[in-house]
């Protein structure tokens, strides 16, 4: 088909173009018939441009712009001209000027819409999906998914520029499942036998160190196995980074100079040199979290002190079993109805906690809920806990574990609900010192909190066995904004120091040979001291563009359930595809699957 190809993009021209004949190409985004004078808003990736058809335009050019629907594609050559001054639309780019239409060319047109193309959109989730090739059409999504061609172009150009290589990992691995299941792929050629998709390249960029590349990274595709979750993808993008010869300052000192670069280079945010450390135990004891939201103050504290001979019995005996009482001060906040502040119970007893106790701050006395008990110490909780008339005190008594994490999910809501977090603002922390080793109650034995090729801090290695609880890893998260951005560690390079660990963890030296063998047989080949970490390249983005879900940054994402509705993955495949590769469903598989299909996707 020939066409009239366009010669400007519909967000170029200006002012200065004006008597100039141009040909634009573009979808129709809005028109609109003013007494026999036709308005086109044509849009194209790049903006937006004001057609106008004049009573005196050739008749077919207006009678095709009259039989035009929304979002088909056209070509339009014509003359830009001035628009007059109080016609003038500052809101766009192209506000100052319109094209004088001559002739208008019909490319593809458009059926009905199941939606209307907007900045932004509140049609339905699903709805969205299913026509994704629609709703990308949108400015929203076009700035997103241009922002991540951005972004990842920066990162490319800041690793680069500081040694790092783009090396390929494979895609088709060894199952060596932890925590996540792998998703499999089975093997053709070799019947009974699977690849599995890498959750992530962790064995293969320490490969890569021991191999003596130095510094590694790659914009890393990882697919994992999991079960629904309101914003978890099974496949994900992953800026992987493997240094060797470094410590954890060192891996911390190229990862806050990528953000500072990538951020001043799209957003035009200037972020700090350095960002704040903060251990685990301190960042769950003052903001009941181990990725918390430094945008706003409000801590957690401590109210023990203020327990002994109240006669308050819930808080006596959360002490007495070795827990803990934390008190949130929450400002201006006394007026909150009882409804309210049963609400944000229900968000704590979601973390396990047994309630929600408070009290109001009023002008000379603790007023409801609690309040009775502790009046007799009204001045000193005052002033520990700098709280004034007016304000809300919210507690959780339990073990600290708990008493931290309802509490620190309490004040995150509250962050939100009562606006105190500032718009556009971005505040990043480094969590350090997590324990390597958490207890497994049901088990009845150590695990390891992340993996197990995580380096003990070194005043840890020689009581690694009398007593693991104690453990620090050399471990660490960039959080940001209440987010995980990152996680990494100082990698363990010695076999015998990995025997160890295994060990602990009760996992036996066999199963480590058949999963890990390849990896402990390369560490005795002069494995150098290595360390590294993978930020998400999709939450990354998500949190920079202010979005609600990691879908509104990737192109072609799965719903909440893994599921594509546009073109219906994953599917049932045929029956000579399975023979061929050796596999055979049961009926209860076939049932399960079609049980899954037939579950509606939330929203």
């Amino acid at each position: 088909m020939k066409y009239m190809k366009r010669t400007m993009t519909c967000g170029e021209p200006r002012a200065t173009d004006a008597g100039n004949t141009i040909t634009f190409n573009g979808w129709v985004h809005r028109t609109r018939d003013h007494g026999g004078i036709h308005f086109i808003n044509l849009r194209d990736h790049y903006g937006m441009l004001q057609v106008v058809v004049d009573q005196d335009a050739p008749q077919a050019t207006k009678d095709l712009a009259a039989s035009l629907r929304m979002e088909s594609c056209i070509a339009v050559r014509g003359t830009i001209r001035l628009r007059p001054e109080n016609m003038i639309n500052q809101e766009m780019a192209t506000g100052e000027i319109e094209l004088a239409a001559q002739e208008i060319q019909l490319l593809s047109s458009c059926e009905v819409l199941p939606f209307m193309i907007e900045d932004e959109t509140s049609t339905r989730e699903d709805l969205r999906l299913e026509y994704r090739y629609l709703d990308l059409r949108s400015f929203g999504m076009q700035k997103r998914i241009a922002l991540r061609n951005q972004v990842s172009f920066r990162v490319r150009e800041y690793l680069q520029g500081q040694g790092f290589m783009e090396i390929e990992t494979p895609t088709m691995i060894k199952s060596t499942p932890e925590g996540a299941r792998d998703f499999l792929v089975p093997s053709r050629l070799n019947p009974g036998s699977f690849y599995a998709l890498p959750q992530s390249p962790q064995l293969y960029k320490q490969l890569l160190m021991v191999s003596g590349f130095d510094r590694y990274f790659q914009l890393a595709h990882c697919f994992r196995d999991e079960d629904a979750r309101g914003d978890r993808q099974p496949e994900h993008t992953q800026i992987d980074m493997e240094m060797s010869f470094v410590e954890r300052d060192d891996v911390f000192e190229v990862v806050e100079g990528l953000m500072g670069h990538v951020f001043s280079n799209t957003i035009d945010v200037k972020l700090p040199a350095e960002f704040p450390r903060i251990s685990y135990h301190d960042a769950m004891n003052r903001f009941g979290s181990d990725k918390p939201d430094l945008r706003f103050d409000m801590e957690l504290q401590d109210f023990q002190a203020f327990v002994p001979g109240s006669g308050f019995g819930v808080f006596e005996g959360a002490l007495e079993a070795g827990g803990c009482v934390k008190v949130l001060v929450v400002p201006g906040a006394a007026e909150f109805s009882r409804k309210q502040i049963t609400d944000l119970e229900d968000v704590a007893k979601t973390y396990h906690a047994k309630g929600l106790a408070f009290a109001k701050v009023g002008q000379e006395s603790l007023e409801g809920g609690i309040g009775k008990f502790f009046n007799d110490k009204y001045s000193e909780i005052c002033t520990a806990f700098k709280a004034s008339p007016g304000d809300l005190l919210l507690f959780v008594a339990d073990s600290w574990k708990v008493a931290t994490t309802a509490l620190g999910a309490v004040r995150s809501r509250l962050g939100n609900q009562l606006g105190l977090i500032k718009p556009g603002s971005f505040e990043f922390a480094w969590i350090v010192d997590f324990p390597l080793f958490d207890w497994d109650e049901d088990g009845q034995k150590w695990e390891p909190a992340h993996h197990m090729f995580t380096m003990p801090r070194q005043e840890y290695i020689e009581s690694l066995e009398s007593d693991p609880g104690a453990v620090k890893g050399d471990l660490y998260d960039l959080v940001c904004n209440g987010y995980e951005m990152a996680s990494g560690s100082i990698r363990v390079h010695d076999p015998a120091l990995q025997q160890r660990i295994f060990s602990i963890v009760g996992f036996p030296q066999e199963e480590a040979e058949k999963r890990f063998g390849f990896l402990l047989k390369a560490f005795k080949y002069g494995a150098p001291p290595h360390g590294g970490i993978a930020p998400g390249l999709d939450r990354l983005l998500m949190v920079m563009c202010g979005a609600p879900t990691i879908r509104e940054v990737i192109a072609f994402p799965k719903n909440t359930q893994g599921v594509s509705p546009m073109d219906d993955c994953p599917s049932p495949i045929d029956a000579a595809q399975l023979q061929e590769l050796g596999l055979k469903f049961t009926e209860k598989a076939q049932a399960d699957s079609s049980a899954a299909a037939d579950t509606p996707a939330a929203e």
